[in-house]
């Protein structure tokens, strides 16, 4: 890219990093200090900022970036995640976002127990809570890396390295210092920016194509390299079972993982009454549901636009293919428009990364605190040592997340995102599920949930084509892979569920009818409630 390109970008970038910081820091100094006040904001938002925050939350670089890239490259199979991320919050606005936050005070394992004994659900949840943070953080600095690589016209990963670390620091920042208020308003100041970039890039490839959506993906398929398959099923999930069943693994775990997201979970508990969360999921479904359509035609005008030949040269797993169309469409390499275009969808891309890092950032440093932290310390500790935990546990995530997202640089962000999936859908959904309706499930139940859930999903994981045994693999050269499917979905969700039930039923701890009919009661009226 050209000079004018990098420069307009980064100043941009600093622009939002200044605003930001600005928040963050007035944040700091207007806060009580509290453990609700660092978790949950005070609950002091409304549903409309709260659906503002979520739909910031939850619409990441995976999103705006690795979802468009798919569809650029494999057409009608990218469309899977558009599909899959948004009917997802129909779980969760009908199963789980009143009742959590009713029962709970400001993460998972609060809802879990509840009812149960709570050093051990706490340590389990809290364990799974963190898990699929970090698989999730490295999904936004791979997408930090690739956009500063394209930014910088990919010269040398010192740039890159340096560009991942210093995105970790930020959210470091944010969350130590400004908590999840500031946390909040930067999702906001995000979501509107991501929502103005997304529907002037969406308008501007109706226009290029005079509105024929007809013509846009005629074009898209003769410029793909696959002709009409491009517009059919098959392309990346078609072939053999093997194939077929990650494409299913991979539905279930984007419509069954939202549900588990932690980084979701906390945001219900920023609102005062669970109406408002309610109302907040409506508010959200909105947003999320306009901006995920529109990058269906995103990806398909840059296979058309640019072809997916270029995005794929650009970058092997598509990454890039929203900025390569926004430099295309402003009037091309060297023009003002493009240089102009292309700075704004950079700057609104970075944004989205370091919005999206501090709201997980944030949910994983509350696990750690509030669930293993408060789990295993001893009595008589400091008011206040839980939130001083925190923000060291934001600092350790976000050192972990950085070395792991370098690691796995290569990967599609969409596609490590649906690996985070997987893994809530396995260990956190089912004994959400089973503690909110089932009245037997036990302490032995819960925990065998969580890790039934969890292990499985990690292992599998670990011995797939994602990691070893294929030219796209984070460690191509060696071949230790057992697992064929890339999604362990599939097999892990089911596990988590039948390990909750088969601890349940070996428990020889009787259910405590009496703490359920409190719990059921609280999850449905908001009796008692924090």
């Amino acid at each position: 890219m050209t000079g004018d390109h990098q420069t307009l970008a980064l100043l941009l970038f600093s622009a939002f990093v200044a605003v930001t910081l600005g928040i963050t820091t007035w944040v700091s100094r207007n806060r009580r200090g509290s453990a609700e006040e660092f978790y949950a904001g005070g609950r002091l938002f409304s549903p409309m900022e709260n659906g503002f925050a979520i739909a910031g939350d939850y619409m990441s670089a995976a999103s705006f970036l690795g979802i468009s890239g798919l569809i650029a490259l494999y057409g009608y199979d990218g469309m899977l995640y558009s599909v899959g991320f948004l009917v997802a919050w129909l779980v969760v606005l009908f199963l789980v976002a009143e009742l959590v936050r009713n029962c709970g005070r400001f993460t998972l394992a609060d809802v879990i127990a509840a009812r149960m004994a709570e050093r051990p659900v706490r340590i389990a949840a809290g364990t799974s809570s963190v898990a699929v943070s970090v698989l999730y953080l490295i999904a936004q600095m791979v997408g930090a890396g690739s956009l500063v690589a394209l930014l910088l016209g990919g010269t040398g990963e010192a740039a890159r390295t340096w560009t991942v670390v210093g995105v970790g620091a930020l959210m470091v920042v944010y969350v130590s210092l400004g908590g999840m208020r500031a946390t909040t308003w930067i999702q906001i100041v995000k979501a509107v920016l991501l929502m103005a970039g997304t529907v002037t890039l969406t308008v501007l490839v109706l226009v290029r194509f005079h509105g024929d959506v007809n013509g846009l993906l005629a074009t898209a398929a003769e410029r793909s390299g696959h002709g009409t398959a491009f517009l059919g099923p098959g392309l990346r999930y078609g072939g053999d079972w093997t194939a077929r069943l990650d494409f299913i693994s991979l539905g279930l775990a984007l419509v069954l993982g939202t549900a588990g997201l932690p980084h979701i979970l906390s945001r219900f508990y920023t609102v005062p009454t669970a109406r408002a969360a309610r109302r907040s999921v409506v508010w959200a479904i909105g947003l999320i549901g306009g901006f995920y359509l529109m990058t269906i035609v995103l990806g398909f005008g840059a296979a058309a636009i640019i072809g997916s030949s270029e995005v794929r040269a650009s970058n092997a797993s598509g990454n890039t293919a929203v900025p390569l169309l926004a430099l295309d469409l402003g009037g091309g390499a060297g023009s003002t428009g493009g240089t102009v275009l292309f700075a704004i969808v950079a700057a609104v891309a970075f944004a989205t990364i370091l919005a999206v890092v501090a709201g997980i950032t944030l949910a994983s440093s509350a696990s750690v605190a509030h669930d293993l932290y408060a789990s295993l310390r001893r009595p008589g500790g400091k008011p206040y040592s839980e939130v001083a935990v925190a923000r060291t546990a934001a600092a350790v995530i976000g050192a972990a997340a950085i070395g792991l997202g370098l690691l796995a640089r290569d990967l599609n962000v969409a596609f490590l995102v649906g690996l985070a999936f997987a893994v809530a859908a396995s260990a956190n959904l089912p004994v959400l599920l089973y503690s909110l309706f089932w009245r037997r499930f036990t302490t032995r139940g819960a925990v065998w949930s969580v890790y039934g859930g969890l292990v499985p999903a990690v292992l599998l994981v670990l011995f797939s084509p994602v990691v070893s045994g294929s030219p796209d693999a984070l460690f191509p050269g060696v071949d230790f892979h057992v697992f064929p499917l890339q999604n362990p979905g599939v097999v892990s969700i089911p596990l988590g569920f039948l390990a909750g039930w088969l601890g349940t039923v070996t428990s020889p701890e009787p259910p405590d009818e009496a703490r359920h009919a409190e719990t059921e009661v609280r999850s449905l009226t908001g009796a008692g409630a924090a």
